[in-house]
């Protein structure tokens, strides 16, 4: 098959490395012709472009493909869009995050392509969004909603949330979680006391990990207001923060205020074939942001044999389930997330006991190879129809 994926850019992410996965998985398990098409990649966030060239993943970048909302750029955006398509001629156009998936769809059905799939990685839409806003998506969303085929969420929630917005039929979606490559957390372990060492932790202290860019919206401030009641009841606990962005001084100052500097770690941005042995390195994985899809750091995390303390928004708890996997927690309850925090730290057995169902669990729904198969499927019932 001809297939074209459409992202908007290629950043150190979930949905890219869903979207760069199913390309490579495309053309080598099936053959395929695949063409991926990005925006510009800039930003503190990394870049996963050398690793897309790295796996022979024909790309093109179009600099007229912006994330931020500019009239007369995704107009440029829109007809270009229309020009690749036209020329490489896909049998499938697959879009990806919202801007590329609105002026994506909007472009393949123009240009009267057979099969137009998005994948709705989060919600494009939210509650924090200004009023005006939030209804402008919503109607571009159900606009392109209308001009393809098929939508796939990575997550039920995401599924009812979309359908309870209006912006399609439940029949048009399909729930395919988002696929990672498992080994290198399966098999990460042996990394746990030297990524500990660079660090700067021996084996008697307790290390709390965040794996999350530094953005709006990630939570960070409910791990800092919660972290100084947690160090005052078990001073062993630390804290290590993966991840760049925006917020990175911000939150550095708010750490020194709370004079816990000496308990916390900021990691930065670490390359995404290191991921594995920071999750190894942690005792428990804390997960506080206030909206995803299903946020990627969870499975890994539990590959990893990691429990999990996570805010329930979104798709968070198709994996997380308290007293099984982890605990989950409502969204921005401070004494709750403190109170979860102390009880896994304190019982080491039942962090094991967590750890191991959740990696059960996981190895079972995110092989990558898994997804793309469903994804092709999906494309072929679709050519069919």
């Amino acid at each position: 098959m001809r297939i074209m994926h459409v992202i908007t850019r290629m950043i150190l992410g979930g949905a890219q490395e869903n979207t760069m996965l199913c390309c490579d998985d495309l053309r080598r398990t099936f053959g395929d012709d695949v063409l991926l098409l990005t925006g510009p990649t800039t930003g503190p966030e990394g870049n996963l472009m050398d690793e897309v060239a790295g796996r022979g993943i024909p790309f093109r970048i179009l600099p007229e493909l912006q994330r931020a909302i500019q009239p007369w750029q995704d107009w440029q955006a829109w007809r270009r869009l229309v020009g690749e398509i036209a020329a490489f001629q896909p049998e499938v156009v697959h879009t990806h995050s919202a801007k590329a998936g609105i002026l994506g769809r909007l472009a393949a059905h123009a240009a009267q392509t057979p099969v137009i799939v998005h994948t709705v990685h989060g919600a494009p839409f939210h509650e924090y969004q200004g009023r005006g806003g939030r209804a402008l998506v919503r109607w571009c969303e159900r606009l392109a909603a209308r001009r393809c085929h098929a939508l796939i969420s990575v997550a039920d929630a995401l599924t009812e949330r979309l359908v309870q917005a209006g912006v399609a039929e439940a029949e048009k979606f399909t729930t395919i979680y988002s696929g990672m490559e498992l080994e290198p957390f399966l098999t990460a372990e042996p990394w746990r006391e030297q990524m500990r060492a660079e660090w700067g932790f021996g084996p008697e202290q307790i290390v709390v990990g965040k794996v999350a860019r530094l953005f709006p919206l990630k939570g960070h401030e409910f791990l800092l207001e919660a972290a100084r009641a947690v160090v005052s009841a078990e001073p062993r606990v630390h804290f290590v923060l993966v991840g760049d962005g925006i917020l990175r001084h911000q939150l550095r100052d708010r750490i020194e205020q709370l004079g816990l500097s000496s308990h916390f770690h900021l990691a930065g941005l670490v390359p995404r074939s290191q991921i594995a042995a920071c999750f190894a390195a942690m005792d428990v994985v804390v997960h506080t942001s206030l909206r995803e899809g299903l946020a990627r750091a969870l499975p890994q995390a539990m590959l990893c044999g990691k429990p999990v303390v996570s805010f329930d928004v979104d798709g968070a708890r198709e994996v997380v389930e308290t007293d099984v996997t982890g605990i989950l927690v409502p969204p921005g309850d401070l004494p709750r997330l403190q109170a979860a925090l102390l009880r896994v730290i304190r019982d080491p057995a039942w962090r094991q006991a967590c750890g191991l169902r959740g990696r059960e669990r996981c190895r079972q729904l995110f092989p990558h190879d898994r997804m793309t198969a469903r994804i092709r499927e999906l494309y072929l019932q679709l050519a069919g129809r």
